[in-house]
């Protein structure tokens, strides 16, 4: 039962439509990785780019911690964060002290002394080359996210900060190749790449795109591999005289057609079994593929959101358009899928919003999400809503892209009131509403209990956000 909880299902799209497959797993990594290590008349340097020690229950509960020994073991060569501040700063420096491999971001500093919050670069000795490796965290922590991310630290978007770096790595650490470990976004990373120059390699996150084939931004060969760790991506290069001559890329899935490696399998049993029993509990069934990976509307969060809705008896419901969280297939649900989807738990809120209060919040989200300066860009897909219907141009600029709006069947009248429920200030910030309450129910429970009436779950596509 242990593979119900580390493998995930991940969507393929073939043929015109979604097909679901297992991939992914810290063993079948492992094993694939060791491979690439042992061919002959290779030097192999593996990065990560964050969102690791963050998503599930095992990682959630240690704060972390679980995945120290499982990252250790993967021999990375060095890494990059965003999720991981969502256990606080002061613990992030805790996991980063465990690592046997350095912990990177040029772009996050002290408030109080202006001081690098973390390593801004790293240098890898291979063979008789120098590779400098410098790491981008997400620049949206101190922005979207809740304050105790960012305690006491601030971010930037590394743009001011990189042309020094790469200087001090050229001249003063003589590297023969610059390698950025990102988590901006592919949009974010394409903008600063085509204002600062000198870096060989981006190594991009956050975004989750699969890249079948890398992107060449300036002199920078860029590269993203999906998420969930479902693939790894392998860019095989060939450096003459200070320079790339030859570049050979691939997004290799995660199949475990490498096999298992049988002490990372042992790892990973170890860190899951204390919560094993609970996580392995059948709380209902679905017939409707749940996931998360269209960008306007998804079957995983309309779920979510009926849950919470049902709950809180209110005529809408809204949530943050998260990327994380594998899909469901066709068949049982546990008690590991729902934290999958909702990791941290969080209590649901109810809140009173007003017509303009409601255009005000999608225009604001519609901003963050496809501005056309992508540094305006806030990450996360579409804002999350049910119980409305909104008519959007995505092109249409800031402002400007709400058509119409209408609550059930109604059109939105930007005076009367409406009650919402939400889960986090991400799914409604609190300069929205009034008379905003907090409940004694989590988002898991309501869940659980929404499939207990529910079950087997049919889920559909609600057209809840319309592009036209």
């Amino acid at each position: 039962m242990k593979d119900d909880i580390i493998n995930n299902q991940e969507l393929f799209w073939e043929g015109g439509q979604a097909v679901y497959r297992p991939a992914g797993g810290y063993a079948e990594v492992a094993a694939l990785v060791k491979s690439i290590r042992a061919e002959k008349d290779r030097s192999v340097l593996f990065f990560d780019c964050g969102d690791t020690m963050h998503g599930t229950y095992p990682a959630i509960q240690t704060k972390g911690g679980a995945m120290v020994p499982v990252l250790n073991a993967l021999e990375l060569d060095a890494m990059t964060v965003h999720w991981e501040f969502a256990y606080g700063p002061k613990r992030l420096l805790e996991l980063a002290s465990q690592m046997r491999f350095p912990v990177l971001a040029a772009n996050v500093f002290s408030k109080d002394t202006g001081a690098p919050f973390l390593p801004p670069y790293a240098i890898k000795t291979v063979g008789p080359l120098r590779i400098g490796v410098i790491g981008l965290a997400s620049n949206i922590v101190d922005k979207t996210m809740p304050p105790h991310f960012s305690e006491g630290i601030r971010f930037t978007m590394g743009e001011e900060e990189l042309p020094t770096i790469v200087a001090t790595l050229r001249e003063k650490e003589r590297a023969d190749m610059i390698i950025l470990i990102s988590h901006l976004g592919f949009p974010q990373e394409m903008k600063l790449l085509s204002k600062v120059p000198g870096i060989d390699v981006c190594l991009s996150g956050h975004t989750h795109n699969r890249l079948h084939a890398p992107v060449v931004q300036g002199g920078t060969v860029v590269m993203q591999s999906g998420c969930h760790g479902s693939f790894i991506g392998r860019l095989d290069l060939e450096l003459r005289g200070g320079k790339i001559t030859h570049v050979l890329h691939r997004l290799i899935e995660v199949t475990g057609e490498t096999g298992r490696d049988g002490d990372m399998a042992a790892l990973i049993d170890s860190v899951v079994a204390p919560y094993e029993d609970e996580l392995n509990v059948v709380v209902g069934e679905t017939r409707t593929a749940l996931n998360r990976n269209r960008m306007l509307e998804t079957t995983m969060d309309n779920f979510l959101l009926a849950s919470i809705r049902e709950a809180c008896g209110t005529q809408l419901a809204f949530s943050n358009g998260w990327r994380y969280g594998a899909p469901v297939v066709q068949g049982p649900i546990r008690v590991n899928d729902l934290y999958n989807m909702i990791p941290m738990n969080p209590p649901l809120s109810t809140v009173e919003l007003t017509g303009q209060e409601i255009l005000d919040m999608l225009e604001e989200n519609l901003e963050r999400t496809f501005s056309h300066d992508p540094y305006g860009q806030m990450g996360g897909y579409v804002k999350r809503g049910l119980g409305l219907t909104v008519f959007l141009k995505i092109e249409n600029p800031a402002g400007h892209r709400v058509q119409q709006i209408f609550i059930g069947s109604e059109a939105l009248q930007r005076d009367a009131t409406y009650t919402a429920a939400f889960v986090t200030d991400q799914g409604v910030a609190k300069k929205y509403g009034r008379n905003r309450k907090d409940l004694p129910i989590r988002a898991v429970e309501a869940m659980t209990n929404y499939l207990a009436g529910h079950s087997p779950l049919s889920v559909e596509l609600a057209g809840s956000f319309v592009a036209v």
